[in-house]
């Protein structure tokens, strides 16, 4: 709730300021509740919905209302070659890359 609470206000400032706007693809994305990965296709439970980001990134809807974002969770999305020392369950944008606790 609290992110959903940042994410509006966040919007609201961008669309407030000329220029600062997001891409309309990306409001539409947030509008529906989607999130913007880094890759082609959604991991499982999310849904392709469109793209983001001027194109350079898709849209995903969660398909069922039970998963976990990592930055949500408390936690850092990190890539492969670093090691966590607590791994925790979370998606992270970027395909390969790992939700840590603690790096």
């Amino acid at each position: 709730m609290k992110l959903f609470c940042l994410m509006a206000l966040l919007l609201f400032l961008l669309q407030a300021v000329p220029g600062l706007g997001l891409p309309k693809d990306t409001l539409r994305c947030l509008e529906y509740h989607g999130y913007c990965f880094h890759v082609k296709s959604c991991p499982k439970p999310f849904a392709a919905f469109g793209t983001c980001y001027r194109h350079r990134q898709t849209c995903c809807i969660d398909t069922t209302s039970n998963f976990h974002i990592c930055q949500e969770e408390g936690g850092h999305c990190v890539p492969p070659e670093i090691r966590c020392l607590q791994e925790q369950v979370g998606l992270c944008p970027r395909r390969g890359w790992k939700c840590c606790t603690e790096v």
